[in-house]
């Protein structure tokens, strides 16, 4: 079962809304553990002091706001609770925006929010209402140390809270000088007319469980296969496992060319999968009839 993070309440206007936080993402990552090459033994680090370069223990280790040059305020657990008790267990919508408002790149990280006792009502209402309506609650909330702004949207039953990054967060893409002009790049309206071609043929429904990480699956795949052939502790590059180069950059292309092959393949690919769907539907009617 999911392990809630805090329990407190939305609140906009006179309504709260008991509510529980978990966190709607899990994380696949690829843990290496860092050895040291000469006798493969793991490589520790420690805490310590480094002034008298003595190793600290975790009871001794306190967190210190650097105020001035090598002088702190001392802040405990409970200092962090008492700042603002209120904002630590509420969920407080500012307002509500229309849910295309918000750019992609605002968006942080997902959080669930579930109602606790007494709180049923209230969370359907709002969900609910976030659907008819199509806004989203801006909010701000607590999430251990740091205050954040957040949005609330309606996703199937649940009531997803995301956080979103501040405005001096997200860096202007007109800072970084490199969007192409359309007077020099001179796109045609026929390479236009192909890529939206090729746009079409490639549009599907949107189904998350069609992707996955091939790059962590491959890792996985080659690790196996080192312990199947006992190389558990190879060091430098192996024997017999060449890997393809990519392709070389600056190398002029003919766009509309790849554009046509692009569309003929996908055609093609689709041809195909429909071709073997209705084989595959007249065999069924077949069995049927035999039976």
């Amino acid at each position: 079962m999911s392990r809630v993070l805090w329990k407190g309440a939305i609140s906009f206007g006179l309504v709260h809304i008991p509510v529980g936080l978990y966190s709607a993402e899990k994380r696949n990552s690829f843990d290496l553990t860092m050895v040291d090459r000469r006798n493969m033994k793991p490589i520790g680090f420690k805490r310590y002091n480094k002034e008298t370069e003595e190793e600290v223990p975790w009871d001794q280790i306190v967190k210190g706001y650097e105020y001035e040059k090598n002088r702190y305020v001392i802040l405990t657990d409970e200092d962090f609770r008492q700042a603002n008790v209120e904002a630590t267990q509420t969920v407080d919508i500012l307002r509500f925006v229309d849910e295309e408002d918000i750019a992609p790149m605002y968006f942080d990280s997902p959080y669930y929010l579930a109602p606790e006792a007494r709180g049923e009502k209230g969370y359907v209402l709002l969900r609910d209402i976030l659907k008819q309506t199509h806004k989203v609650g801006i909010a701000n909330v607590v999430i251990s140390t740091r205050q954040y702004v957040a949005a609330l949207l309606p996703v199937n039953e649940m009531i997803l809270m995301n956080t979103l990054r501040y405005a001096d967060e997200v860096r202007d893409a007109q800072d970084l000088d490199i969007l192409p002009k359309n007077k020099r790049v001179g796109v045609t309206a026929k390479e236009r007319e192909m890529a939206v071609k090729l746009v079409e043929e490639m549009t599907g429904e949107w189904d998350p469980k069609d992707y996955h990480d091939t790059y962590r699956e491959d890792l996985l795949k080659l690790i196996e296969k080192r312990i199947k052939a006992g190389r558990t502790e190879m060091i430098g590059d192996p024997e017999g496992e060449a890997v393809e180069a990519p392709p070389t950059r600056g190398k002029v292309v003919d766009l509309m060319a790849l554009l046509k092959r692009s569309v003929k393949d996908k055609t093609k690919g689709r041809q195909m999968s429909s071709n073997h769907q209705r084989t595959r539907g007249r065999s069924d009617r077949s069995r049927r009839k035999t039976g």
